[in-house]
């Protein structure tokens, strides 16, 4: 299976006000990779970023490497499959800036819920936030309560099952923020799975996303809807439908309301058992993006496991 792929660290721990959602470990499958992969590094026209996995798949390091003097490198730690530590060092010039990079750390308590502490510290010891998440009896999070220098914010999550579907409502301080509804239909090539997630602002509407997967969870169509005010209902913006042959990605059609254009999609595979794609070709923008894989040797993969984990 082969999604469209792009740059992931960036987006995935970007920290607006420095507030995060529900904490994940990632591992191969976030990174479209197969197999014993080690390392994988990611070079586009406009930047260079690299992965570094353990031999179970679970990412330990990412670099981010804007040109020769500045990258961002984070660094993972795991205890019995919990992440207990993240670091994210920020080089300017070659030189450590202490101010913009920082440390997570993670307590985990498990009764008698789930219940995980997170504080985040700078590099030159100035606390910058304290989170803590709290899960209800079915292992689902239930309420995050943020402190910063800012005072205390508290986002609570609600789930509504009805029928084949299950709504999570997402409220900060009381004000809904976002509602994801996840259901699943029938046509002739078998079942989908639907998720429409629609965003607010203080409480009022503003845009939605609905994303159609295959029984394969390819993602087969994405539509998107901006709040029209006077009419009081969410209006389609543009939609795009994906294309697949044998499982990967062939070309992505992108329609509005007066145009449509399309992007094929070009891919070359390594030779491992399970293969991964190594270059990525987009046209006709002929945007491209490398990936140079590494794997762990049949030694190494028969070795005891890293310790830490």
């Amino acid at each position: 299976m082969t999604k469209n792929y792009t740059l992931l660290v960036s987006c995935f721990f970007l920290i607006s006000g420095l507030r995060s959602q529900e904490i994940q470990i990632f591992t191969l499958q976030d990174f479209d990779l197969n197999g014993k992969v080690k390392s994988c590094l990611v070079i586009t026209d406009y930047g260079r970023e690299s992965f570094e996995f353990t031999k179970e798949g679970i990412l330990t390091k990412t670099v981010t490497q804007y040109n020769d003097t500045d990258q961002d490198i984070t660094y993972y730690k795991y205890n019995s499959d919990e992440l207990v530590e993240r670091r994210m060092e920020s080089y300017k010039n070659n030189v450590l800036d202490a101010s913009t990079s920082m440390a997570n750390f993670y307590e985990i308590d498990t009764v008698p819920n789930r219940k995980v502490l997170e504080k985040i510290i700078s590099y030159d010891k100035e606390f910058l936030e304290q989170q803590e998440y709290l899960y209800d009896d079915e292992g689902r999070l239930a309420k995050i309560i943020t402190s910063n220098s800012d005072g205390v914010d508290e986002t609570t999550f609600e789930y509504t099952p009805y029928k084949n579907e299950l709504t999570t409502s997402i409220f900060t301080n009381g004000i809904l923020e976002k509602t994801i509804r996840t259901s699943e239909r029938k046509n002739s090539k078998g079942t989908q799975k639907v998720i429409l997630t629609k965003e607010y602002i203080d409480g009022e509407p503003n845009r939605a996303t609905e994303e159609v997967f295959n029984s394969a969870d390819d993602l087969v169509t994405s539509e998107f809807f901006q709040y029209d005010i006077d009419e009081k209902e969410f209006v389609a913006q543009k939609k795009l439908f994906y294309y697949y042959t044998n499982g990967i990605l062939d070309k992505v059609v992108t329609k509005t309301l007066n145009t449509e254009s399309v992007e094929n999609y070009i891919f070359q595979f390594d030779s491992n058992e399970e293969k991964n794609w190594v270059k990525k070709i987009i046209t006709p923008g002929n945007a491209y993006t490398t990936r140079v894989i590494k794997y762990y040797s049949e030694e190494e993969d028969t070795a005891e496991p890293n310790e830490g984990r």
